[in-house]
C-alpha cells in the first residue's frame, strides 16, 4: 500500500532529476560557447558565428531553470542560482549590443566567467540535493 508522501515524492523527484538534467545540459553549452570563442579568436575567425548561435539556442534552458527552480521543492541557494542565469545573460547580452561611452562591452568576458561559475555551482548543489545521503538525512 502507498501512502500519500510516496505518491507525491515521485513526481517531484522526476521534476528535480529533469531539473538536474537541464543544468547539466546548460553547462555543457556553456563551456562549448566558452570553447568556440576562444577557436574564433585564436584560430578561425569562422567560429565566432557557432558562438553566437549557440547563446541563441541554449539561453532559452536558463528560463526552463528558472521556472523548475520554483515548481519543484527545491533550497533558496539553487532559486538564487537559477534566477542568477538569465539575468547574467541579459546583462551579456547588453554589454555586447549596447554601445556606450563607458564601453561595458569590456564587461563581456567577466560576465561569461560568472555564468560558468554560477551555471556550475547550479549543477553541484542540484547534484547534492539529488545525492540519496541527502535525503537520509533529512
Amino acid at each position: 500500500m502507498t501512502t500519500n508522501l510516496e505518491i507525491k515524492s515521485v513526481p517531484t523527484r522526476w521534476i528535480q532529476i529533469g531539473f538536474y538534467t537541464t543544468s547539466i545540459v546548460f553547462n555543457l553549452c556553456l563551456i562549448a560557447q566558452l570553447l568556440t570563442v576562444g577557436v574564433a579568436y585564436f584560430n578561425d575567425p569562422a567560429w565566432w558565428t557557432i558562438h553566437v548561435w549557440l547563446v541563441r539556442g541554449y539561453s532559452g534552458l536558463s528560463f526552463l531553470l528558472l521556472g523548475g527552480s520554483f515548481i519543484a521543492p527545491f533550497s533558496d541557494r539553487i532559486r538564487s542560482l537559477a534566477v542568477s542565469l538569465p539575468v547574467l545573460l541579459g546583462l551579456q547580452f547588453a554589454s555586447i549590443h549596447l554601445k556606450s561611452p563607458p564601453h561595458l562591452e569590456i564587461l563581456h568576458p567577466l560576465i561569461g566567467f560568472m555564468l560558468l561559475y554560477v551555471s556550475s555551482s547550479l549543477v553541484h548543489h542540484v547534484a547534492r540535493t539529488l545525492s540519496p545521503t541527502h535525503y537520509q538525512t533529512e
